[in-house]
């Protein structure tokens, strides 16, 4: 059934492009994005069969190079290993509509707490499967997330689908993404303010991979001989960290997580010492330039309010921060795009990857979900562990400082914890139920050890008291009578996988070539 909303805009369609009238039969809009929206179409074959398809509709502001991009990398790894295939193409003046085959689908959101063990396998190992195909001709998706890897549980297909943010690698098999000869961008060049080490250069290991090692940057000669980065294009965006020059003052290590230094903390002291009158107080900002001093503004104002504390405050969100490409969905996006770092790699969409497969293995979607980029690392930092993730920022030119030491979590314990929280009776309504059990896994994350303290089974919901915490909570209730569907069997070959996705360096995170070999899919084709 068609609304009035779709009814006008399919009309509109038909304007902009008359000659899909020609071939297909709009029946409704099925999805909408930032760039484009979807309809689904049908199309009368010359066996008078008919046929469905997905038009995607690119708004008219779409920058061209994108739109070729995407149509090359249809072209070149479409309609093998679960990958979309593109059939046609359609034109006038700026708008461009792109027919694919349409694949019936679930939603993840409807399937991810239903499905047995046994499909989450298989649903990660095709979605590996797509990326190792996409991978091994030098593109990178970008935008890895459940919405853009269609699943059909009845009859078991996958798709992934939409590369309107995908990039190619300097080693790139699809001709348009290849670096062009006199692009503006190849003259310019960028350095990194504060301490951060100049080149980013991937520690030695035995296999290196074209789908891991690879950078926007490219190497070239500077002036005094010696090496130095080149500004790498990104279809129709501009990477502002050019002819940044670091500032002497603010020698110190870029901050993205908003923490504060001790250096920092010797604010607070300030006003016992010296007025802000006597003594104007610096604050640099995070990309290590001197933002301003307190005798312009209220002390207030200039004090972190987080610095010891599990959150990010305003001040720490609104300085000034390295712009860096940040393509992705929010939730999905690795750390290293979070620290706005220009050494993105393949091993972007092998992190989404693995968000998708701890959504799976731990019954909660969506896992990480924050406004901002300094409250997404920080709910990473909840999971990996606050010195991982400070190694880890190291290989890719950053410097991550923590206030406290926060300890990697056991994610087998922290997983298998959450899926029984799914199965937990609640009463009430569907809503009401995902509801609550969604802030029952909300306490276990913030404190895996003794989370929900005291809580009891109530006959309508699932109340906190004071008690004997969580493992008497969940004992209260019998599952024996519950088919786990294979959960209760989980292999630790699961989450040693599910570690080497979340590694939080890119430059040892697993490929999708390794992953397919991995011990857990043994058996799988």
């Amino acid at each position: 059934m068609q609304s009035g909303v779709d009814t006008g805009e399919i009309q509109r369609l038909y304007e902009v492009l008359p000659q899909l009238r020609n071939f297909f039969y709009i029946a409704q809009k099925i999805g909408e994005g930032t760039f484009s929206s979807v309809y689904v179409a049908y199309a009368k074959l010359k066996s008078g069969q008919e046929q469905l398809f997905a038009l995607k509709h690119l708004v008219p502001t779409s920058h061209p190079s994108r739109i070729t991009a995407e149509l090359e990398c249809l072209r070149a790894a479409g309609g093998e290993d679960n990958v979309i295939s593109v059939k046609y193409c359609f034109r006038k003046n700026d708008h461009v509509v792109i027919v694919m085959p349409y694949m019936k689908h679930d939603n993840f959101m409807d399937v991810v707490h239903v499905l047995t063990f046994q499909e989450a396998k298989e649903y990660i190992f095709n979605l590996l499967k797509a990326l190792r195909r996409i991978h091994s001709l030098g593109i990178v998706h970008r935008d890895v997330k459940p919405n853009n890897f269609l699943y059909n549980r009845q009859l078991k297909r996958y798709a992934l689908v939409d590369f309107g943010l995908a990039q190619g690698t300097p080693q790139t098999k699809v001709d348009f993404l290849m670096e062009k000869e006199g692009s503006c961008s190849q003259s310019k060049r960028h350095t990194i303010s504060g301490n951060i080490p100049r080149k980013v250069v991937p520690p030695p290991s035995a296999k290196h991979s074209v789908k891991r090692h690879w950078s926007h940057s490219q190497i070239k000669p500077g002036k005094h001989g010696k090496e130095e980065p080149t500004q790498r294009s990104v279809f129709g965006e501009r990477n502002c960290n050019v002819n940044v020059a670091a500032v002497p003052e603010a020698n110190a290590a870029e901050k993205v997580i908003a923490s504060q230094t001790k250096e920092q903390s010797k604010l607070t002291e300030a006003p016992c010492r010296k007025s802000a009158a006597q003594k104007q107080v610096s604050v640099r900002n995070i990309s290590g330039g001197v933002a301003r001093n307190a005798s312009s503004t209220s002390q207030d104002t200039l004090i972190c309010e987080c610095f010891g504390k599990g959150m990010v405050c305003n001040i720490c969100c609104q300085r000034e921060k390295q712009i860096a490409p940040r393509a992705g969905t929010p939730g999905f996006r690795a750390p290293e795009v979070l620290a706005r770092s220009t050494y993105q790699t393949t091993a972007i969409d092998m992190w989404s990857a693995g968000v998708i497969f701890l959504s799976l293995l731990s019954g909660r979607f969506h896992f990480f979900n924050a406004n901002d980029d300094l409250n997404a690392l920080a709910q990473i930092i909840a999971i990996r562990g606050s010195r991982e993730t400070s190694e880890g920022a190291k290989h890719y030119g950053k410097a991550v400082v923590c206030s406290k030491v926060i300890p990697a979590k056991n994610l087998k314990e922290l997983c298998e914890g959450l899926r029984r929280v799914c199965l937990v009776p609640i009463c009430g309504t569907e809503s009401d139920a995902m509801r609550e059990r969604n802030a029952l896994q909300t306490k276990m994350i913030e404190n895996q050890d003794a989370w929900c303290e005291g809580a009891t089974p109530s006959t309508s919901s699932a109340s906190t008291s004071q008690g004997s915490g969580f493992a008497s909570f969940i004992d209260c209730f019998d599952f024996g009578h519950i088919n786990m569907q294979g959960w209760d069997r989980v292999p630790d070959e699961a989450y040693h996988l599910l570690d080497r996705l979340l590694d939080m360096n890119p430059s040892t995170r697993i490929t999708a070539e390794e992953a397919m070999t991995h011990p857990l899919f043994r058996g799988l084709v």
